[in-house]
Protein backbone atom coordinates (compact mmCIF):
# COMPACT_ATOMS: atom_id res chain seq x y z
CA UNK A 1 0.00 0.00 0.00
CA UNK A 2 1.52 3.41 -1.09
CA UNK A 3 2.05 6.12 1.59
CA UNK A 4 -0.78 8.23 0.09
CA UNK A 5 -3.11 5.61 0.26
CA UNK A 6 -2.01 4.57 4.08
CA UNK A 7 -2.37 8.65 4.73
CA UNK A 8 -6.20 8.44 2.88
CA UNK A 9 -7.10 5.63 5.15
CA UNK A 10 -6.23 7.00 7.79
CA UNK A 11 -8.31 9.98 7.25
CA UNK A 12 -11.93 8.59 6.80
CA UNK A 13 -10.71 6.30 9.92
CA UNK A 14 -10.04 9.70 11.74
CA UNK A 15 -13.20 11.09 10.39
CA UNK A 16 -15.56 7.82 10.63
CA UNK A 17 -13.94 8.29 14.68
CA UNK A 18 -15.23 12.09 14.94
CA UNK A 19 -18.38 11.12 13.86
CA UNK A 20 -18.95 8.62 16.03
CA UNK A 21 -18.24 10.98 19.12
CA UNK A 22 -20.39 13.15 17.96
CA UNK A 23 -23.73 10.83 17.71
CA UNK A 24 -22.46 9.62 21.10
CA UNK A 25 -22.36 12.97 22.64
CA UNK A 26 -25.03 14.10 21.37
CA UNK A 27 -27.48 10.67 21.83
CA UNK A 28 -25.77 11.00 25.79
CA UNK A 29 -28.17 14.38 26.27
CA UNK A 30 -30.82 13.38 24.29
CA UNK A 31 -33.73 16.17 25.36
CA UNK A 32 -30.87 19.15 24.93
CA UNK A 33 -29.89 17.57 21.54
CA UNK A 34 -33.26 17.58 20.39
CA UNK A 35 -34.67 21.68 21.92
CA UNK A 36 -31.50 22.17 20.13
CA UNK A 37 -32.52 20.48 16.76
CA UNK A 38 -35.96 21.88 16.59
CA UNK A 39 -34.34 25.52 16.73
CA UNK A 40 -32.90 24.84 13.25
CA UNK A 41 -35.63 23.24 12.47
CA UNK A 42 -38.11 25.92 12.50
CA UNK A 43 -35.95 28.27 11.19
CA UNK A 44 -35.23 25.89 8.12
CA UNK A 45 -39.06 25.07 7.50
CA UNK A 46 -40.17 29.13 7.90
CA UNK A 47 -37.39 29.65 4.78
CA UNK A 48 -38.33 26.73 2.67
CA UNK A 49 -41.92 27.28 2.89
CA UNK A 50 -41.98 31.01 1.75
CA UNK A 51 -39.38 30.04 -0.91
CA UNK A 52 -41.73 27.34 -2.27
CA UNK A 53 -45.09 29.48 -2.18
CA UNK A 54 -42.95 32.61 -3.56
CA UNK A 55 -42.28 30.19 -6.33
CA UNK A 56 -45.66 28.92 -6.76
CA UNK A 57 -47.22 32.41 -7.09
CA UNK A 58 -44.36 33.17 -9.79
CA UNK A 59 -45.19 30.18 -11.71
CA UNK A 60 -48.66 31.05 -11.77
CA UNK A 61 -48.56 34.33 -13.63
CA UNK A 62 -46.17 33.14 -16.18
CA UNK A 63 -48.26 30.23 -16.73
CA UNK A 64 -51.25 32.56 -17.82
CA UNK A 65 -48.77 34.65 -19.59
CA UNK A 66 -47.55 31.39 -21.66
CA UNK A 67 -51.37 30.37 -22.39
CA UNK A 68 -51.44 33.79 -24.05
CA UNK A 69 -49.84 32.39 -27.28
CA UNK A 70 -47.11 35.18 -27.05
CA UNK A 71 -49.30 37.77 -29.21
CA UNK A 72 -50.51 39.91 -25.80
CA UNK A 73 -48.71 43.04 -24.52
CA UNK A 74 -49.75 45.59 -21.76
CA UNK A 75 -49.14 49.15 -21.29
CA UNK A 76 -48.79 50.20 -17.35
CA UNK A 77 -49.49 53.54 -15.72
CA UNK A 78 -46.20 54.83 -14.03
CA UNK A 79 -42.64 54.49 -15.02
CA UNK A 80 -40.99 51.31 -14.78
CA UNK A 81 -40.34 49.69 -11.99
CA UNK A 82 -35.97 49.45 -11.61
CA UNK A 83 -35.33 47.74 -8.50
CA UNK A 84 -37.14 46.00 -5.89
CA UNK A 85 -37.61 48.28 -2.94
CA UNK A 86 -39.83 50.30 -5.73
CA UNK A 87 -42.14 47.09 -6.20
CA UNK A 88 -42.88 47.20 -2.59
CA UNK A 89 -44.17 50.66 -2.72
CA UNK A 90 -46.49 50.13 -5.73
CA UNK A 91 -48.88 47.51 -6.93
CA UNK A 92 -49.91 46.94 -10.23
CA UNK A 93 -53.61 48.14 -9.34
CA UNK A 94 -52.56 51.06 -7.11
CA UNK A 95 -50.92 53.84 -8.86
CA UNK A 96 -50.75 57.37 -7.10
CA UNK A 97 -51.73 58.74 -10.65
CA UNK A 98 -53.05 57.16 -13.14
CA UNK A 99 -51.00 58.41 -15.86
CA UNK A 100 -52.80 56.82 -19.23
CA UNK A 101 -55.89 58.58 -20.76
CA UNK A 102 -58.38 58.31 -23.68
CA UNK A 103 -56.07 60.10 -25.78
CA UNK A 104 -53.43 57.53 -25.46
CA UNK A 105 -55.83 55.21 -26.07
CA UNK A 106 -57.17 56.76 -29.01
CA UNK A 107 -53.56 56.52 -30.14
CA UNK A 108 -53.15 52.96 -29.56
CA UNK A 109 -56.15 52.21 -31.73
CA UNK A 110 -54.44 52.97 -34.81
CA UNK A 111 -52.03 50.85 -33.82
CA UNK A 112 -50.34 48.34 -36.95
CA UNK A 113 -51.29 44.80 -36.75
CA UNK A 114 -53.68 45.49 -33.40
CA UNK A 115 -56.62 43.16 -33.41
CA UNK A 116 -57.79 43.78 -29.89
CA UNK A 117 -57.57 46.56 -27.25
CA UNK A 118 -58.95 46.64 -23.70
CA UNK A 119 -58.29 49.56 -21.26
CA UNK A 120 -58.85 48.84 -17.37
CA UNK A 121 -59.72 51.67 -15.42
CA UNK A 122 -60.28 50.26 -11.72
CA UNK A 123 -62.48 51.88 -9.32
CA UNK A 124 -63.07 50.06 -5.85
CA UNK A 125 -66.42 51.22 -4.57
CA UNK A 126 -69.52 49.88 -2.86
CA UNK A 127 -71.99 47.61 -4.76
CA UNK A 128 -75.47 47.18 -2.96
CA UNK A 129 -78.18 44.75 -4.76
CA UNK A 130 -81.70 45.77 -5.20
CA UNK A 131 -82.57 42.47 -3.84
CA UNK A 132 -85.12 42.88 -0.13
CA UNK A 133 -82.64 42.83 2.73
CA UNK A 134 -79.15 42.96 0.81
CA UNK A 135 -76.16 44.70 1.82
CA UNK A 136 -73.46 46.86 0.96
CA UNK A 137 -70.33 45.29 -0.14
CA UNK A 138 -67.11 47.28 -1.30
CA UNK A 139 -65.85 45.24 -4.78
CA UNK A 140 -63.68 46.70 -7.65
CA UNK A 141 -65.50 47.74 -10.49
CA UNK A 142 -63.60 47.81 -13.96
CA UNK A 143 -64.69 50.31 -16.55
CA UNK A 144 -63.40 48.27 -20.35
CA UNK A 145 -64.27 47.81 -23.52
CA UNK A 146 -65.58 44.11 -25.55
CA UNK A 147 -62.16 43.51 -26.61
CA UNK A 148 -60.89 42.23 -23.19
CA UNK A 149 -62.83 38.94 -22.86
CA UNK A 150 -60.79 38.29 -25.96
CA UNK A 151 -57.72 39.46 -24.70
CA UNK A 152 -58.01 37.92 -21.28
CA UNK A 153 -59.58 34.34 -22.60
CA UNK A 154 -62.69 35.50 -20.32
CA UNK A 155 -65.50 33.07 -20.63
CA UNK A 156 -69.55 33.63 -19.70
CA UNK A 157 -71.51 31.21 -18.09
CA UNK A 158 -74.72 32.90 -18.85
CA UNK A 159 -75.75 35.96 -20.48
CA UNK A 160 -73.13 37.86 -22.86
CA UNK A 161 -70.32 39.97 -22.61
CA UNK A 162 -70.45 43.88 -22.97
CA UNK A 163 -70.61 45.01 -26.40
CA UNK A 164 -70.98 48.28 -29.10
CA UNK A 165 -75.46 47.68 -28.35
CA UNK A 166 -75.33 46.91 -25.19
CA UNK A 167 -77.29 49.89 -22.59
CA UNK A 168 -74.73 52.19 -20.86
CA UNK A 169 -75.38 50.91 -18.05
CA UNK A 170 -74.83 47.62 -18.40
CA UNK A 171 -72.67 45.10 -16.48
CA UNK A 172 -70.98 41.91 -16.51
CA UNK A 173 -69.96 40.20 -12.94
CA UNK A 174 -67.66 37.47 -11.68
CA UNK A 175 -68.96 34.72 -10.65
CA UNK A 176 -68.18 34.91 -7.02
CA UNK A 177 -69.64 38.22 -7.11
CA UNK A 178 -73.18 37.59 -8.16
CA UNK A 179 -72.97 34.64 -5.37
CA UNK A 180 -72.19 37.52 -2.87
CA UNK A 181 -74.37 40.20 -4.32
CA UNK A 182 -77.83 37.96 -5.25
CA UNK A 183 -76.99 34.64 -3.60
CA UNK A 184 -76.84 33.07 -7.05
CA UNK A 185 -74.73 33.00 -10.03
CA UNK A 186 -77.93 33.25 -11.88
CA UNK A 187 -78.47 36.85 -11.87
CA UNK A 188 -79.12 37.57 -15.57
CA UNK A 189 -81.35 40.63 -15.26
CA UNK A 190 -80.97 41.55 -11.79
CA UNK A 191 -80.31 44.78 -10.91
CA UNK A 192 -77.49 46.66 -7.98
CA UNK A 193 -76.56 50.41 -7.23
CA UNK A 194 -72.59 52.17 -7.17
CA UNK A 195 -73.37 55.21 -5.76
CA UNK A 196 -76.82 55.56 -6.47
CA UNK A 197 -76.19 55.01 -10.10
CA UNK A 198 -78.31 51.35 -11.43
CA UNK A 199 -76.69 49.05 -13.32
CA UNK A 200 -78.70 45.82 -15.04
CA UNK A 201 -76.60 42.13 -15.17
CA UNK A 202 -76.38 40.77 -18.75
CA UNK A 203 -73.44 38.34 -17.89
CA UNK A 204 -71.50 36.01 -15.79
CA UNK A 205 -68.17 35.13 -16.02
CA UNK A 206 -67.06 31.40 -14.92
CA UNK A 207 -65.36 30.90 -12.25
CA UNK A 208 -61.54 31.67 -13.14
CA UNK A 209 -59.84 30.90 -9.66
CA UNK A 210 -57.38 33.42 -10.53
CA UNK A 211 -56.76 36.40 -8.14
CA UNK A 212 -53.47 36.61 -9.10
CA UNK A 213 -53.03 37.59 -12.73
CA UNK A 214 -51.27 39.78 -15.24
CA UNK A 215 -53.88 41.90 -15.25
CA UNK A 216 -54.44 42.16 -11.69
CA UNK A 217 -57.84 41.79 -11.42
CA UNK A 218 -59.50 39.44 -9.31
CA UNK A 219 -62.45 38.48 -12.38
CA UNK A 220 -64.03 36.36 -9.62
CA UNK A 221 -64.96 38.98 -7.22
CA UNK A 222 -65.43 41.79 -9.62
CA UNK A 223 -67.88 43.87 -11.90
CA UNK A 224 -67.15 45.18 -15.32
CA UNK A 225 -68.62 48.18 -16.79
CA UNK A 226 -67.89 49.85 -19.95
CA UNK A 227 -65.48 52.69 -19.77
CA UNK A 228 -68.03 55.73 -20.47
CA UNK A 229 -69.92 54.07 -17.23
CA UNK A 230 -67.08 54.04 -15.41
CA UNK A 231 -65.92 57.84 -16.02
CA UNK A 232 -69.02 58.90 -14.72
CA UNK A 233 -67.86 58.49 -10.99
CA UNK A 234 -64.30 60.52 -11.53
CA UNK A 235 -65.67 63.64 -13.01
CA UNK A 236 -66.33 62.15 -16.51
CA UNK A 237 -61.85 61.64 -16.51
CA UNK A 238 -61.08 58.40 -17.53
CA UNK A 239 -58.19 57.28 -15.46
CA UNK A 240 -56.71 54.80 -16.96
CA UNK A 241 -54.44 51.80 -14.62
CA UNK A 242 -53.62 49.78 -17.46
CA UNK A 243 -54.03 48.95 -21.56
CA UNK A 244 -54.25 45.11 -22.69
CA UNK A 245 -53.44 44.83 -25.95
CA UNK A 246 -53.25 41.92 -28.50
CA UNK A 247 -51.28 41.35 -32.07
CA UNK A 248 -52.67 39.64 -34.98
CA UNK A 249 -49.56 37.09 -34.65
CA UNK A 250 -47.08 36.49 -32.17
CA UNK A 251 -44.60 37.32 -34.88
CA UNK A 252 -46.16 40.86 -34.53
CA UNK A 253 -46.30 41.38 -31.13
CA UNK A 254 -43.26 43.22 -30.66
CA UNK A 255 -42.88 45.80 -33.62
CA UNK A 256 -46.81 46.97 -32.63
CA UNK A 257 -45.34 47.28 -28.83
CA UNK A 258 -42.19 49.55 -30.19
CA UNK A 259 -45.10 51.33 -32.67
CA UNK A 260 -47.03 51.82 -29.36
CA UNK A 261 -43.80 52.91 -27.32
CA UNK A 262 -43.62 55.30 -29.55
CA UNK A 263 -46.99 56.95 -30.15
CA UNK A 264 -47.11 57.07 -26.41
CA UNK A 265 -44.04 58.86 -26.56
CA UNK A 266 -45.40 61.53 -28.49
CA UNK A 267 -48.65 61.82 -26.59
CA UNK A 268 -46.97 61.89 -23.36
CA UNK A 269 -44.19 64.54 -24.77
CA UNK A 270 -41.70 62.18 -24.29
CA UNK A 271 -42.28 61.60 -20.56
CA UNK A 272 -41.99 57.83 -19.97
CA UNK A 273 -44.72 57.80 -17.12
CA UNK A 274 -45.98 54.56 -18.61
CA UNK A 275 -44.65 50.70 -18.81
CA UNK A 276 -44.20 48.97 -22.34
CA UNK A 277 -44.49 44.77 -21.41
CA UNK A 278 -44.97 42.11 -24.31
CA UNK A 279 -44.78 38.24 -23.59
CA UNK A 280 -42.97 36.68 -21.11
CA UNK A 281 -41.59 40.19 -19.82
CA UNK A 282 -45.83 40.66 -18.56
CA UNK A 283 -45.06 38.28 -15.75
CA UNK A 284 -41.61 40.29 -14.60
CA UNK A 285 -43.15 42.79 -12.62
CA UNK A 286 -45.38 40.77 -10.67
CA UNK A 287 -42.59 38.28 -10.25
CA UNK A 288 -40.12 40.71 -8.83
CA UNK A 289 -42.64 41.75 -6.01
CA UNK A 290 -43.25 38.24 -4.96
CA UNK A 291 -39.73 38.07 -4.72
CA UNK A 292 -39.08 40.94 -2.81
CA UNK A 293 -41.69 40.03 -0.92
CA UNK A 294 -40.01 36.82 -0.35
CA UNK A 295 -37.00 37.95 0.39
CA UNK A 296 -38.28 40.54 3.50
CA UNK A 297 -39.66 37.39 4.41
CA UNK A 298 -36.50 35.40 4.73
CA UNK A 299 -34.72 37.71 6.48
CA UNK A 300 -37.46 37.76 9.27
CA UNK A 301 -38.03 33.86 8.78
CA UNK A 302 -33.63 33.68 9.40
CA UNK A 303 -33.71 35.44 13.12
CA UNK A 304 -34.98 32.15 13.85
CA UNK A 305 -32.30 30.63 12.04
CA UNK A 306 -29.95 32.87 13.79
CA UNK A 307 -32.02 31.62 17.23
CA UNK A 308 -31.30 27.79 16.81
CA UNK A 309 -27.45 28.85 15.62
CA UNK A 310 -27.03 30.51 18.96
CA UNK A 311 -28.62 26.98 20.57
CA UNK A 312 -25.86 25.28 18.89
CA UNK A 313 -23.33 27.22 19.95
CA UNK A 314 -24.81 26.91 23.81
CA UNK A 315 -25.08 22.93 23.66
CA UNK A 316 -21.14 22.81 22.13
CA UNK A 317 -20.02 25.54 24.88
CA UNK A 318 -21.76 23.50 27.52
CA UNK A 319 -19.98 20.14 25.86
CA UNK A 320 -16.64 21.57 25.85
CA UNK A 321 -16.86 22.66 29.24
CA UNK A 322 -17.98 19.11 30.24
CA UNK A 323 -15.37 17.60 28.18
CA UNK A 324 -12.61 19.25 29.26
CA UNK A 325 -10.79 16.24 30.43
CA UNK A 326 -11.23 14.16 27.06
CA UNK A 327 -9.97 16.92 25.26
CA UNK A 328 -6.36 16.68 27.60
CA UNK A 329 -6.47 13.20 26.99
CA UNK A 330 -6.88 13.37 23.54
CA UNK A 331 -4.02 15.98 23.06
CA UNK A 332 -1.94 13.92 25.45
CA UNK A 333 -1.89 11.04 23.16
CA UNK A 334 -1.16 12.77 19.73
CA UNK A 335 -4.24 14.59 18.50
CA UNK A 336 -3.60 18.11 17.21
CA UNK A 337 -5.67 21.36 17.74
CA UNK A 338 -6.99 20.63 13.95
CA UNK A 339 -8.27 17.41 15.07
CA UNK A 340 -10.36 18.79 18.04
CA UNK A 341 -11.59 21.63 16.08
CA UNK A 342 -13.05 18.88 13.24
CA UNK A 343 -13.96 16.70 16.62
CA UNK A 344 -16.70 19.65 17.29
CA UNK A 345 -17.52 21.07 13.59
CA UNK A 346 -18.57 17.48 12.88
CA UNK A 347 -20.23 17.31 16.13
CA UNK A 348 -22.24 20.83 15.01
CA UNK A 349 -23.22 19.97 11.63
CA UNK A 350 -24.60 16.63 12.63
CA UNK A 351 -27.04 19.02 14.60
CA UNK A 352 -27.59 21.50 11.87
CA UNK A 353 -28.14 18.95 9.36
CA UNK A 354 -30.47 17.03 11.03
CA UNK A 355 -32.02 20.27 11.53
CA UNK A 356 -32.12 21.02 8.10
CA UNK A 357 -33.18 18.13 6.80
CA UNK A 358 -36.42 18.04 9.26
CA UNK A 359 -36.95 22.07 8.37
CA UNK A 360 -37.10 20.99 5.03
CA UNK A 361 -39.31 18.36 5.10
CA UNK A 362 -41.81 20.38 7.95
CA UNK A 363 -41.85 23.28 5.24
CA UNK A 364 -42.71 21.74 2.14
CA UNK A 365 -45.88 20.08 4.27
CA UNK A 366 -46.54 23.89 5.58
CA UNK A 367 -46.37 25.04 2.12
CA UNK A 368 -48.43 22.57 0.79
CA UNK A 369 -51.25 23.02 3.59
CA UNK A 370 -51.12 26.73 2.79
CA UNK A 371 -51.59 25.71 -0.80
CA UNK A 372 -55.06 24.48 -0.60
CA UNK A 373 -56.60 27.53 0.69
CA UNK A 374 -54.38 29.90 -1.78
CA UNK A 375 -55.19 30.22 -5.20
CA UNK A 376 -51.70 28.63 -6.25
CA UNK A 377 -49.57 25.73 -5.68
CA UNK A 378 -46.26 25.47 -3.96
CA UNK A 379 -43.28 24.29 -6.31
CA UNK A 380 -40.66 21.88 -5.21
CA UNK A 381 -37.14 23.06 -6.84
CA UNK A 382 -33.81 22.12 -6.04
CA UNK A 383 -33.34 25.18 -6.32
CA UNK A 384 -35.36 25.92 -2.73
CA UNK A 385 -34.00 22.31 -1.55
CA UNK A 386 -30.17 23.69 -2.19
CA UNK A 387 -30.85 27.17 -0.29
CA UNK A 388 -32.77 25.33 2.74
CA UNK A 389 -29.64 22.96 3.61
CA UNK A 390 -27.18 25.45 2.24
CA UNK A 391 -28.35 27.93 4.99
CA UNK A 392 -28.58 24.95 7.88
CA UNK A 393 -25.31 23.73 6.79
CA UNK A 394 -23.64 27.43 7.25
CA UNK A 395 -25.24 27.44 10.53
CA UNK A 396 -23.81 24.81 11.73
CA UNK A 397 -20.16 25.88 10.80
CA UNK A 398 -20.89 29.25 12.16
CA UNK A 399 -22.15 28.53 15.51
CA UNK A 400 -20.15 25.68 15.88
CA UNK A 401 -16.65 26.92 15.02
CA UNK A 402 -16.01 29.46 18.69
CA UNK A 403 -16.84 26.09 20.58
CA UNK A 404 -14.75 24.05 18.61
CA UNK A 405 -11.72 26.88 18.66
CA UNK A 406 -12.08 27.28 22.61
CA UNK A 407 -12.06 23.50 22.46
CA UNK A 408 -8.65 23.08 20.55
CA UNK A 409 -6.94 26.03 22.73
CA UNK A 410 -7.35 24.15 25.84
CA UNK A 411 -3.98 23.63 27.69
CA UNK A 412 -3.59 19.33 28.03
CA UNK A 413 -2.08 20.03 31.30
CA UNK A 414 -4.60 22.12 33.21
CA UNK A 415 -7.54 19.99 31.13
CA UNK A 416 -6.49 16.99 32.45
CA UNK A 417 -6.05 18.06 36.01
CA UNK A 418 -9.71 18.72 35.31
CA UNK A 419 -12.01 16.82 37.79
CA UNK A 420 -15.28 17.21 36.21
Amino acid sequence: MSESETENNMRNLLFAHHLENAFESLLSHRLRTLLTVLGVTIGVASVTAILSLTEGATKLVQDQVDQLSGNVGVIRSGAEITNEAESLTRTQTNYATATLTEDDLAALEELPHLEAIAPLMNIRTTLKSNDPGSTSKSHLVVGTTPDLAKINNLTLGSGQFMDEISNANAAVLGEQLSVDLFGTEQSIGKTFTIRDQTFTVIGVLNMTNQPVNFSSIDFDNSALISLESAKSFTQNIAQIQQINLRADSPSNITPMMQAAEEALLTTHKGERDFTVLASDAIAEPTSQLFRTLAALSTIIAGISLVVGGIGIMNIMLVSVAERTREIGIRKSVGASNRHIIWQYIIESLAISITGGVLGYLLGLFAAFLLGMVLPFTPQLSFEVAGIALGLALLTGVIFGLYPAIKAARKDPIMSLRQTH
